[in-house]
């Protein structure tokens, strides 16, 4: 079962989650917020998974990563960039609203996936708040950098 979600998934995310979103100017400041978050992901999840933090029982390429690839470099990036879009021209009570209600979900469904699948497994102490809270931060810190990006006319409007 597990493994039919992460493919439904993907396939999700290829076929119709990025077509639509990178079909909204300004394409260049998307990449640039899928690609760092993306690459910060890993690395956060690398390190919490070489202290063993996080485990990731069933996953994408198992013999060569540790990491949850498909979250780590599609599926949140992919959000992080649906978030961006949506909150480009808000003022920061309502991007951080929209962000608290966009994170809900992905805790619901992290809590699901921790509970009832092998997709996720919490350890040494590790609970629901802390991935909520580090999605939020995660999330803020990646919309004030392409923010501050924008102010300092690294890319174009």
């Amino acid at each position: 079962m597990e493994k039919r979600f992460l493919k439904g998934l993907l396939i999700l995310n290829l076929l119709i989650l990025l077509p639509i979103l990178y079909r909204k100017p300004p394409i260049r400041d998307w990449i640039i917020v899928f690609v760092y978050n993306g690459i910060t992901n890993g690395i956060v999840d690398m390190i919490l998974t070489s202290h063993k933090v996080i485990r990731y029982p069933v996953r994408f390429l198992p013999k060569k990563f540790r990491i949850h690839i498909l979250f780590d470099f599609l599926i949140y990036p992919t959000f992080t960039v649906f978030y961006n879009q949506l909150t480009k021209r808000d003022k920061p009570f309502a991007v951080f609203y929209k962000l608290i209600l966009f994170t809900i979900p992905f805790y619901f469904i992290e809590l699901w996936a921790e509970r009832k699948t092998k997709l996720i497994e919490w350890k040494k102490g590790w609970r629901w708040y802390y991935s909520f809270l580090s999605i939020i931060l995660k999330s803020l810190l990646t919309r004030l950098v392409i923010e501050t990006l924008r102010k300092l006319n690294f890319l174009t409007k």
